[in-house]
């Protein structure tokens, strides 16, 4: 019974008139009133009641915050965490890249901090492929229409395709991170993307090259050059649209200037792989026409009259 009366609930005289008093505040130990909040309350196993308190949850954040410790670059680990992607994403990037659009940055909206290199990697092995198979096809398809050309496999192609795409999306990015670092120290206002964000944006912005060049495979010249054109407008349009919040900080020269020479690379390459993939092949050397030995005309003689016998 003295259990059950310790748990009842009791009415003190002195906390009633005080809230008669003030109905918007609350007592404390010590007769101070303070103002009154909602108090969410908690029984541990013991039966005892307390103020909740967000400890667990404090404590939940600083461990998702927590930063790990960041491998070192000769490390395998350091370089995993850039392959670290799925299909969705990737196929997310490789949309961003095809529909550019006004105002619409690339880094911000697909990468949001968390740049890649598989998709760059693939898509520059794929073109260099497809670029030197497709080169090698439409000399096939030039030599069934024409046998007067002399084809043979040109297995070299691979390679050169390979040097100067890997070639162009490392060493345009790494120029052009540099110039912005350059420029970051002379403006201040200046932010730069990383190098592995710069080398995300050149990387996915040739994939639109691979189904051209399939297009190219085509034997119809304005054909050809109407695809480039359109692939090359749409890629140097999602470089402008990237980049123009980086450099709009900086000054009109150097900003136009920075773009410029951006979208003339660009167009260097796409012109450069066309010339030198599809060139057409030089015909076989004909046969010098046979020349007719000139012959003394043949003078037929009448044979002699007979002599007469008298003579």
């Amino acid at each position: 019974m003295a259990a059950a009366d310790e748990l009842a609930f009791h009415e003190f005289e002195e906390a009633t008139n005080l809230l008669a008093q003030n109905p918007n505040e609350a007592t404390t130990r010590g007769n101070q009133l303070v103002p009154q909040q909602h108090v969410a309350v908690a029984m541990d196993s013991g039966g005892s009641y307390g103020a909740e308190d967000e400890v667990e949850e404090n404590d939940k954040t600083a461990l998702l915050q927590e930063e790990k410790q960041q491998p070192g670059f000769w490390t395998f680990g350091y370089y995993q965490s850039f392959f670290d992607v799925d299909t969705s994403q990737v196929l997310d990037r490789i949309k961003g890249s095809l529909l550019p659009r006004p105002g619409h940055n690339f880094v911000r909206h697909h990468l949001r901090n968390r740049p890649d290199l598989y998709g760059p990697f693939w898509i520059c092995a794929t073109l260099a492929f497809v670029l030197a198979i497709t080169g090698n096809l439409t000399l096939v398809l030039a030599q069934r229409r024409d046998p007067s050309i002399h084809y043979s496999p040109q297995f070299h192609k691979v390679t050169v395709a390979g040097t100067a795409i890997y070639c162009y999306a490392w060493l345009v990015p790494l120029a052009l991170w540099g110039f912005l670092q350059w420029r970051k120290g002379v403006r201040e206002r200046v932010g730069p993307y990383t190098f592995l964000e710069t080398v995300c944006v050149y990387g996915y912005s040739l994939f639109v090259f691979i189904p051209t060049v399939v297009l190219w495979l085509i034997p119809v010249p304005w054909l050809q050059w109407l695809s480039g054109a359109l692939a090359l407008g749409l890629s140097a349009a999602g470089l402008v649209f990237t980049l123009w919040p980086v450099v709009r900080e900086d000054t009109r020269l150097a900003a136009v200037l920075l773009l410029s020479v951006a979208v003339l690379l660009h167009a260097l390459l796409a012109t450069g792989c066309k010339f030198y993939f599809f060139q057409p092949l030089p015909l076989e050397p004909a046969a010098p026409p046979h020349q007719a030995t000139s012959q003394p005309p043949t003078v037929l003689l009448s044979p002699p009259p007979p002599r007469s016998a008298a003579a």
